[in-house]
């Protein structure tokens, strides 16, 4: 709900709220209005300010004159340049991105909050993907600033919540100018490239500027430089604050009986498949997590998925690391293809990862066909607001409307559809990113197996009410599909063996995926990144990396000394996983339809166990980004697909550490 306009002449500071959730994940819009007088000449919402070098242009972001009717939802704020994107308008962080982009080509991962971006350590140049370093320095530090560097503010006083980020656009002497929005709304004198100027004083060698405000804190400047002299190191959490910890509800009786809305077509399909109002065995008991350790998976997320990104690119420009991935050679024009051309159309993927007092690892990255959205962000928010509700929140609570946010700037053609295999999970899942594809203003349809489609007499596909398939988001793996091609030899067609036509034969998924004129979401080239033949290349590109396993095609005498996990490079689920101990012992086993593939060695990192079951989190990229997270538990080491989905409630330092 919309704040209203300040009344004239009253001096205030006060936020604009959007969407709750997205407050609550800490990638919310928490918006901080200046205590200024608002009958001066301050310009309304978006008005053009002036620019900073480079013409980089400066917006008013005085919220408090923003027309909802123009900015209707949160989405309507999301600011891009082509497919890159630079954050809400018109605040700060957006700024310092844009002003990156257009004069470097490079830019900072998502953060929820300004201050955050003094914890990264990269930056990433857009044409090519790569990471480059990015270091931080303490105000006060004896490494001066240099103009073009980020200008960090700590949360508090005048940015109360958020912190605050500037470019540094010119050194004069004693004076440092500063480029900015969200802390000026008022036209700049004609020719001026900067917002304010500070103070710079060098005491005893050491570098120090000074504020304007005499209630902020300055943490210091980001640079990027491979010098890292004097730099900061990254911050890391205290280990108790990456703890899990179980916690039961009292009022568990009101999970007894019938307590989803059956009348939700969403729900009903989820009571139908789990055979009840079920979520786990217990749905008094829940597990919770600190918010720093939510701000720790939330800069993984972002971190690892620009890795893994990395390391596609690699993939896909070396033909020995592409053989790796055991994709037939037919498909790999058709995969370079996609990454050339839809790098930036992944809509969601899964990460997931072990977080206990050791410290927080990634096991691999479902990006072509992740699950779970429908329990995280639907079931699990209503058991949350039941009763009384729980203290703290859900972190998945907001993933409908990222995922429809996402699909908003997509390029998705107008008619979707939704394509899932015969399976009551997957039944629902389609559901629920069908209701994400409505909000985001597309129509669809949902296509249960392939019998409903058929060639017209000109050889297009077409579903069972003749309308043309152009369009298609799936459940389905696309190792699925790979394995359709892997079942024709090469030798045997010029190209991808599609068909066209032929009535008296079934359509396959092939034909479908795999036709040039269908848009497919996820697109081709996530079958690099959601296989874990990329787990040992990423090593080798980052290797003792903190959110990263050793893993290797061979168990190398590190792996045995450390013990190991053995697992397809295709599987899915949990399948043909083998847990190996260093003294040679299997601690845990899993069978399945992947055993015939090859494999790979990860080091042994197991699952914390928490109330008496091995707890794993999962967290959601959507756009490229942290959309949310959820748990799975099992007895066994193993998560696999009929593991529970437990419920995360995410609470305050000092409530989780009391």
């Amino acid at each position: 709900m919309m704040n209203s306009p300040l009344p004239d002449g009253e001096k205030t500071e006060y936020r604009v709220y959007f969407l709750t959730a997205r407050q609550l994940q800490q990638r919310y819009i928490e918006v901080r209005i200046m205590s200024v007088d608002t009958h001066h000449n301050d310009a309304p919402f978006g008005t053009l300010l002036g620019y900073a070098p480079g013409g980089v242009a400066i917006y008013s972001s005085d919220y408090s004159t923003l027309d909802p009717r123009v900015y209707p939802d949160e989405a309507s704020l999301r600011s891009y340049i082509d497919d890159e994107y630079m954050g809400h308008k018109w605040q700060c962080v957006e700024f310092a991105r844009r002003f990156l982009f257009i004069n470097y080509g490079v830019v900072f991962t998502d953060v929820g909050m300004a201050y955050e971006i003094f914890s990264l350590r990269f930056l990433r140049q857009v044409v090519n993907d790569n990471l480059l370093p990015l270091c931080a320095f303490a105000n006060g530090s004896p490494r001066p600033p240099v103009a073009g560097a980020l200008l960090i503010w700590q949360k508090g006083g005048e940015f109360k919540g958020t912190g605050h980020v500037a470019v540094i656009t010119q050194l004069r002497g004693d004076k440092v100018r500063i480029a900015e929005q969200n802390v000026i709304h008022a036209p700049l004198p004609p020719g001026q490239q900067w917002t304010r100027e500070l103070t710079l004083r060098l005491d005893d060698g050491r570098y120090t500027i000074q504020d304007t405000f005499d209630d902020t804190e300055i943490l210091g400047w980001m640079i990027h430089t491979d010098d890292a002299r004097d730099s900061l190191p990254q911050p890391t959490l205290a280990p108790e604050a990456l703890a899990i910890h179980a916690a039961q509800r009292h009022d568990g009786s009101l999970f007894d009986g019938h307590w989803l809305n059956e009348r939700d077509p969403v729900e009903q399909s989820y009571v139908q498949a789990n055979q009840g109002h079920v979520i786990n065995q217990d749905p008094s008991q829940y597990f919770t997590i600190s918010e720093s350790a939510e701000q720790e998976l939330i800069k993984a997320t972002n971190e690892l998925h620009l890795m893994y990104l990395h390391a596609t690119d690699k993939v896909l420009r070396d033909d020995s690391l592409l053989e790796l991935f055991d994709i037939p050679k037919i498909l790999w024009p058709r995969l370079r293809l996609s990454w050339q051309q839809r790098r930036h159309c992944m809509i969601t993927g899964r990460l997931d990862f072990c977080m206990d007092e050791r410290g927080l690892k990634v096991y691999e990255y479902n990006a072509d066909s992740a699950s779970c959205h429908t329990e995280a962000g639907l079931i699990l928010q209503h058991w949350a607001e039941r009763g009384n509700g729980v203290e703290g929140y859900n972190p998945g609570e907001d993933l409908l409307n990222e995922l429809a946010g996402a699909w908003r700037h997509s390029h998705a053609r107008p008619f979707v559809h939704i394509m899932q295999d015969e399976d009551e999970e997957e039944s629902y899942h389609a559901l629920f990113m069908q209701r994400a594809l409505s909000q985001a203003g597309f129509e669809s349809k949902i296509v249960k197996g392939l019998n409903a489609l058929r060639w017209d007499n000109t050889g297009q596909l077409i579903d069972d009410e003749g309308r043309l398939v152009n369009c298609v988001w799936k459940t389905w793996a696309w190792e699925t599909a790979i394995e359709q091609v892997r079942e024709v030899s090469d030798a045997e067609y010029a190209a991808v063996p599609i068909r066209t036509g032929k009535p008296e034969k079934q359509v396959r998924l092939i034909d479908v995926l795999l036709r040039p004129e269908i848009m497919v979401f996820e697109p081709l080239w996530t079958v690099i990144p959601g296989n874990k033949a990329i787990l040992p290349i990423l090593w080798s590109l980052f290797p003792n990396h903190r959110y990263l396993l050793n893993t290797d095609f061979t168990p190398n005498e590190a792996l045995t000394q450390s013990g190991y996990a053995v697992k397809p490079i295709g599987g899915r689920c949990g399948s043909n996983i083998d847990l190996v101990s260093r003294h040679e012992e299997v601690l845990d086993t899993t069978s399945g339809k992947f055993h015939d593939q090859k494999n790979i060695y990860q080091q042994l990192w197991c699952l914390p166990r928490v109330a008496d079951k091995h707890i794993q989190v999962c967290t959601f990229t959507v756009g490229g980004s942290y959309g949310g997270a959820c748990l799975r538990s099992d007895s066994s080491l193993v998560i696999k697909k009929e593991s529970d989905i437990e419920p995360l409630v995410v609470l305050n330092d000092s409530e989780f550490l009391r």
